[in-house]
């Protein structure tokens, strides 16, 4: 990931640790995002990030600019970069049985970032987004599962 890279994503931090919401339009990332900001989280960027390396920035042109579905274009406070730690999958064309495998083997990109699938429509998935964010930072230990050693 070292050339610069822009993509159809979503993004949100923690104390500088982005989590990037990736699926197609109308999958949840922006919504997915407007619940984690809800928690604390900074949004990044919305629709369209760019990833250099293992940092994420909001597309100049769309810095600071969230779409919440049914009430438009709101300017929210952002961060201006986050550490990528950690990648959502919103698992486009999977069944929800699929996304919420039991026991999921875990996964990583080739630069070591993992990867979780969920159903953003679950009313937990920003409980298992800050969940999974606490496994990747090693705050929180998984004895079995995505995050498992």
């Amino acid at each position: 990931m070292n050339a610069l890279r822009h993509i159809h994503a979503s993004c949100v931090a923690r104390d500088g640790a982005g989590v990037l919401l990736l699926g197609p339009p109308g999958s949840g990332k922006s919504d997915l995002a407007l619940r984690l900001i809800s928690r604390g989280f900074l949004l990044v960027g919305d629709d369209q990030v760019t990833i250099q390396r293992d940092t994420v920035r909001p597309a100049a042109a769309l810095a600071g600019l969230l779409e919440v579905r049914g009430l438009g274009i709101v300017r929210m406070p952002f961060a201006a970069e986050a550490k990528l730690v950690l990648m959502v999958d919103l698992a486009p064309g999977r069944s929800p049985a699929e996304m919420t495998s039991r026991m999921p083997e875990p996964c990583r990109t080739r630069e070591g970032v993992p990867v979780i699938a969920l159903d953003p429509c679950a009313a937990s998935a920003p409980d298992r987004v800050i969940l999974a964010l606490d496994c990747a930072l090693g705050r929180v230990t998984q004895l079995a599962g995505a995050f498992a050693p």
